[in-house]
């Protein structure tokens, strides 16, 4: 990949990148892995870009696609190769930030489910809601309710109100 790819197309967007990798990693290791797949799928893929929406959009897409299939395929993973011969991952998440506020909404987020984590972090954001519905494939119509229901229920989340 080259470095005017990554400085011109990539980087300007690096941080809902790397928020969307952080909502779908538990690790550090994992979150390096997921960005960096990410940034070659956008390389990757940069031919297949044909201007029916904005550049962002399309990054934003992209990166919830490819976390998606990468969570999916860590799953199947684990269920394939579950036996008692293999050590148990640690339970514990590795903090990311030195803020514990901040790791306290990712450790919520993280437990809402796949599809509405990415709606919560484009809501955060401040993409409109027709973006968010572009970007998820969703109704754009439904996505004021889900935004709703996902802050009740990160609200429940962060009072210890739901496990």
């Amino acid at each position: 990949m080259s470095g005017d790819f990554y400085t011109a197309s990539i980087l300007p967007y690096a941080g809902i990148i790397i928020k969307m990798c952080r909502a779908y990693t538990n690790s550090q290791e994992d979150f390096e892995d997921y960005y960096q797949e990410v940034c070659l799928q956008i390389w990757r893929s940069r031919n297949n870009f044909r201007e029916q929406s904005a550049w962002s959009t399309w990054v934003y897409r992209l990166s919830l696609k490819v976390c998606l299939t990468l969570l999916k395929k860590s799953r199947h993973a684990k269920d394939h190769f579950a036996s008692d011969s293999l050590p148990e991952e640690a339970a514990e998440e590795t903090p990311a930030f030195d803020d514990e506020s901040l790791n306290q909404l990712y450790h919520a987020i993280r437990q809402l489910s796949e599809i509405d984590r990415g709606v919560i972090l484009l809501y955060l954001e401040e993409k409109t809601y027709q973006e968010i519905a572009e970007i998820t494939g969703t109704n754009a119509n439904n996505i004021g309710v889900r935004i709703q229901r996902i802050k009740q229920r990160l609200r429940k989340l962060l009072d210890g109100k739901v496990n």
